[in-house]
């Protein structure tokens, strides 16, 4: 059995959840896909289904290999339309992901307006704030706040956003207004303990200052801390996109401003760069301009 062809049928197996689904979707008999599937698991030395008599599970192995199929499998459709004089057109399951409050406010338009431009394109987005090992995980391409650590990704900087505290005027009115960083250690502080969060707040540009703050109400996502700071329950730092509608709205108030540390960059990720399959290339050039464009997250000036 030619590689390439058990590789397509070990994908249509996974996909379809079986033998006989992936038969019937590949034109094949039943005996014909398992005779690939045994054929393909002998060539690599490696079990890539478990089989019962209900179901048909992915090994560890399988999960890995299917991904690298799918890749494969892409490249080569891609190569054959090059070949052929024509642009690859973006198809299969694209994998995303990002921190949840940015992926709602500003990439699950970039994912919707990416799906009426690309019809033959599923996308799986995963909302999350904790950082994902994209290789790892499947995952094709990310966004990600922060400063990078060298990871051998490809990254787009698509603009930044800036570390702010805040709080609701009615406790500014009840409690008074931090002058200084370390007013801080007066006032009641709401913390926030996603993979993000700081153990201490830090300040200033050239002459950094790290303030230790006891937080009496730590919340585990923002959204909740920021609900307890419009409530009036106390001081809060988020960064600036999740605090700009209510500040906008004058429900929040931005304060220590003028002792701000440097902004924090956004990137939009992936494992392969330009040699990543075409549905990627394209969602990654769509995100960068979308989100350069954008100026709460890419403000002029």
């Amino acid at each position: 059995m030619d590689r390439l062809q058990g590789m397509r049928v070990f994908v249509r197996v996974a996909e379809s959840g079986g033998f006989a689904g992936a038969a019937r979707a590949l034109g094949m008999s039943p005996a014909a896909v398992t005779r690939a599937v045994a054929a393909l698991e002998t060539a690599i030395g490696a079990r890539l289904f478990i089989r019962t008599t209900r179901s048909v599970k992915l090994t560890d192995a399988g999960g890995r290999y299917l991904e690298d199929c799918r890749r494969i499998l892409s490249e080569i459709a891609e190569a054959e339309a090059a070949a052929a004089g024509s642009t690859a057109t973006p198809t299969g399951v694209l994998t995303l992901t990002a921190p949840v409050h940015f992926g709602r406010l500003y990439v699950l338009p970039v994912v919707t307006d990416y799906l009426a431009r690309h019809p033959a394109v599923s996308i799986r987005a995963l909302f999350l704030d904790r950082i994902v090992s994209m290789v790892e995980e499947g995952v094709d391409v990310g966004v990600r706040i922060g400063h990078l650590a060298d990871s051998g990704l490809s990254a787009i900087r698509v603009g930044s956003v800036r570390r702010v505290v805040c709080a609701a005027p009615s406790y500014l009115e009840r409690h008074g207004v931090p002058e200084t960083p370390r007013d801080l250690r007066e006032h009641a502080v709401i913390g926030t303990s996603n993979s993000g969060a700081l153990p201490e707040w830090r300040f200033g540009l050239e002459r950094r200052i790290a303030v230790a703050v006891h937080s009496r109400l730590t919340c585990n996502t923002v959204d909740a801390a920021l609900a307890a700071a419009l409530d009036g329950w106390g001081i809060v730092r988020l960064l600036s996109y999740q605090a700009a509608p209510a500040v906008a709205e004058g429900r929040l108030r931005i304060l220590l401003s003028d002792d701000e540390e440097a902004p924090v960059p956004i990137h939009v990720v992936s494992p392969e760069g330009r040699r990543a399959p075409a549905k990627t290339r394209a969602f990654v050039d769509l995100a960068a301009a979308r989100l350069r464009a954008d100026p709460r997250v890419n403000p002029v000036g």
